[in-house]
């Protein structure tokens, strides 16, 4: 049996991330799940890029501020303690607006943890 007992504080942030990410899936060395956590000063973004999964489910708990979710039909607003759930091949840009009062902090879990982000062109004509 193996457990942990982490502080997403006490993690390092990950290098080249356009916000603030602590990887608590790679702390615990999961292999099936994908889990951090991310804290966007107004302007930032969560992902890299406007993304999709072909596989992966992904969930975002709102811990404090106010998420904004872009997709292709329209854009959520999703405040704190609540969620904001991507189902697989649902194209989603999670970001915190230039204008907000200030950051926002969400956990993100995801599953299957190997289905990478594929880049979505939202002005492509597929």
């Amino acid at each position: 049996m193996g457990y942990h007992h982490i502080d997403p504080e006490d993690l390092p942030e990950t290098a080249d991330y356009p916000c603030d990410r602590r990887g608590i899936a790679d702390a615990a060395e999961l292999h099936a799940l994908h889990a951090a956590t991310y804290e966007m000063a107004p302007g930032e973004q969560l992902p890299r890029s406007y993304h999709y999964h072909q596989q992966r489910e992904e969930l975002f708990y709102v811990l404090t501020g106010t998420l904004h979710v872009e997709t292709p039909e329209e854009e959520f607003v999703v405040p704190t303690d609540e969620v904001f759930v991507a189902e697989p091949e649902s194209p989603h840009r999670a970001f915190t607006p230039a204008d907000a009062d200030g950051p926002t902090k969400v956990l993100g879990v995801g599953a299957p943890k190997t289905d990478i982000a594929l880049p979505y062109d939202p002005d492509s004509e597929d």
